[in-house]
């Protein structure tokens, strides 16, 4: 039989015995193998990991060591050398062996664990944050985890969160305050608090407008006139859905045969009601005539004005326990307007990384080309008047260009 017949046969028995706990005749066959061949890399570790296993960790770290200087550019050589150093406390050398696993291969997990538990360990808190993130990406991508893998996972995820806890409120006690909204989303996002979220427009776009989620007060000086009405719209309102609910109709109504979608679950169902007082740019005489403080109100607002298209204004009512699903609109030429009539508790509604509760008479813009939802976990209706009016951000002579673009197009352009 050849030396490398042999020594294959005498590195498979090894394998056999390690696995039924013949510790001893481990040793003796791995002992025979090295007589045979010295420098065999493999034989080498295995010497090694039967000695740590030992408890010989002088033994095992030159078993290491040697089988490494054979074979140098296997990573797991180097690991199992910084796996020695560390229960020796030798951070340097576990330092210094991990350095030469992932220059070989810098993907390699172990290597990077155990490097992240390192500066962990060392204090290195930017080094460790950084190796967790990298950790937490490669695991979360494995179609399947082992039980370590889940671990190093979980311990992750700890770590970066309690990191960036520790950021944020050392950012906030340095800002004292005094940051804008802005500001604030910009830190929320770089710490991973929040995320940024875009326009999506499924009709016109207009480019170059601020995507803000919800627009600064200030932008409406006409806010103070609506909200004094806010009694007397309430009143329309309640009148309303008192007298029957005339006018009063589902808000989302899909056509015949549409295939199953987020809106599937309120089509056509009352959960969410709408009353309109103008829709598609139609003004309903009806329910004006019905609600003449509402309509005021209306007349009074920079309401878009596209024949067939805007402005729409309605009272919406969000039944209890219901929630809208997360959506986008039409385009950012317009702004939506809330005023909430009557908001019972639990009510909430969010506008791409922010959420806000409403307050009776308290108006704002918000940009619905920016996902956003509604929720009421309340047991009664909630009822806000919402009301499209142009972007304030849109020049006069942009509005009145817009008209004229929307009276050649008509109705020859899909969404708008």
């Amino acid at each position: 039989m050849s030396d490398a017949s042999r020594l294959q046969t005498i590195i498979t028995q090894a394998v056999a015995a390690r696995q039924r706990g013949d510790a001893s005749g481990e040793r003796r066959l791995l002992d025979d193998g090295l007589a045979i061949a010295p420098g065999h890399p493999q034989l080498l570790n295995a010497a090694g990991m039967r000695a740590m296993a030992d408890g010989d960790l002088s033994l095992a770290l030159a078993r290491f060591a040697a089988a490494a200087a054979h074979d140098p550019d296997q990573p797991v050589l180097w690991i199992n050398q910084a796996t020695i150093h560390r229960q020796l406390g030798d951070d340097g050398a576990e330092q210094r062996a991990l350095d030469r696993a992932l220059a070989i291969d810098r993907l390699n997990f172990t290597a990077q664990l155990r490097m992240t538990e390192l500066h962990e360990r060392r204090g290195r808190a930017a080094e460790a944050a950084q190796g967790w993130a990298g950790i937490v990406q490669m695991a979360a991508a494995m179609p399947q985890r082992t039980p370590p893998v889940e671990d190093a996972l979980a311990r992750g995820r700890a770590f970066l969160s309690r990191h960036t806890g520790d950021l944020g409120h050392r950012i906030d006690d340095a800002l004292g305050g005094r940051a804008s909204r802005r500001m604030a989303a910009c830190v929320d996002h770089m710490l991973g608090r929040r995320a940024i979220y875009a326009n999506q427009c499924d009709g016109i776009h207009f480019p170059f407008l601020p995507a803000d989620e919800f627009f600064d007060r200030a932008l409406f000086p006409w806010f103070a006139e609506l909200e004094a009405r806010t009694p007397a719209i309430r009143a329309e309102a309640l009148a309303l859905m008192k007298d029957g609910g005339a006018g009063i109709r589902p808000y989302v109504r899909q056509e015949a045969g549409t295939p199953d979608n987020k809106w599937s679950g309120l089509d056509n169902n009352p959960d969410w009601s709408a009353c309109f007082l103008y829709e598609y740019g139609v003004r309903n005489d009806e329910v004006c005539a019905r609600c003449p403080e509402t309509a005021a109100a209306l007349a009074a607002a920079p309401q878009t004005d596209i024949p067939g298209k805007a402005p729409s204004a309605f009272f919406s009512i969000l039944s209890p326990h219901a929630h809208i699903p997360a959506h986008t609109g039409v385009t950012n030429t317009r702004t939506i307007v809330h005023l909430p009539l009557v908001v019972p508790d639990k009510c909430r509604f969010r506008v791409g990384g922010e959420t806000r509760a409403w307050r009776e008479g308290e108006a704002f813009a918000f940009d619905d080309t920016i996902e956003h939802e509604a929720w009421n976990d309340s047991d009664e209706a909630r009822i806000v008047l919402i009301l499209d009016v142009w972007n304030p951000h849109l020049t006069a002579d942009e509005r009145m260009m817009l008209q004229q673009v929307y009276a050649i197009t008509g109705q020859q352009m899909v969404g708008g």
